[in-house]
């Protein structure tokens, strides 16, 4: 059954922990990302962890693997479930990224995290990529960098939902998918151009459905968390 991300992307660590208590008892998984870990990061990486709230790091990991492997164990924690990485930074870059967060998960003594492979941001468009020296269009750059990522031992990739049956059928159930790009129907897209709802996301196979601003934007972040789930819960 598909879990809901609710992305924390606010500006401080005030909002953000108000947002982690509003939503406690939905048992959500709250993802920290770039916004977070540059302005707040321990702030609300303890405070998640004090409350034993599940996290997903969105760190996009990019670097060379030596680089790559030390952010990687900085980042595991007893509540991270999820931290994911740029395929593009290639095999053995990722590779690097998993040994690391499997080395630190066990000094701890807890789960290791699901390394998720970051195939294609959800903000770039088909016409984008000739631009970016691409060649075909998002569904056959996702499985090429899948492929890579499943070589490395990724648990999964991040990818749009459009990409996610195809790569099901390619790499089997087990192979996680986590899809950002997640609007109700109605709500504005903003800077997001491959995107699905909720219902659809789930339809498709998603095992990790990322929703961000339709929640935390909303007058009552609860209830809009709520109906999502209840979204996510009719297949489309």
């Amino acid at each position: 059954m598909a879990q809901l991300i609710v992305a924390l992307d606010v500006p401080s660590a005030e909002r953000a922990e108000a947002l982690v208590d509003q939503l406690y008892d939905l048992d959500v998984i709250v993802k920290i990302g770039l916004e977070a870990l540059c302005g707040y990061p321990q702030r609300i990486l303890t405070y998640c962890e004090a409350r034993d709230v599940r996290t997903f790091i969105d760190a996009k990991l990019h670097d060379i693997p030596r680089t790559v492997a030390a952010a990687m164990a900085q980042l595991v924690r007893p509540n991270v479930h999820l931290i994911n990485v740029h395929a593009l930074g290639g095999l053995e870059m990722m590779r690097a990224a998993v040994d690391a967060a499997n080395e630190r998960a066990a000094e701890l003594g807890v789960e290791p995290p699901n390394v998720m492979a970051v195939t294609l941001l959800t903000s770039i468009a088909p016409e984008d990529l000739n631009e970016l020296g691409f060649q075909g269009g998002p569904g056959e750059n996702a499985i090429r960098l899948a492929a890579l990522a499943r070589d490395a031992g990724c648990a999964g990739v991040v990818c749009s939902a459009h990409e996610v049956r195809d790569l099901k059928h390619f790499f089997g159930d087990d192979f996680l998918t986590l899809t950002p790009g997640i609007r109700p129907t109605g709500s504005v897209h903003g800077d997001q151009k491959r995107v699905t709802t909720p219902a659809e996301a789930v339809a498709a196979g998603s095992d990790y459905v990322v929703v961000g601003r339709p929640i935390v934007e909303a007058s009552d972040p609860l209830a809009a968390a709520k109906e999502i789930l209840e979204q996510m819960s009719v297949r489309a």
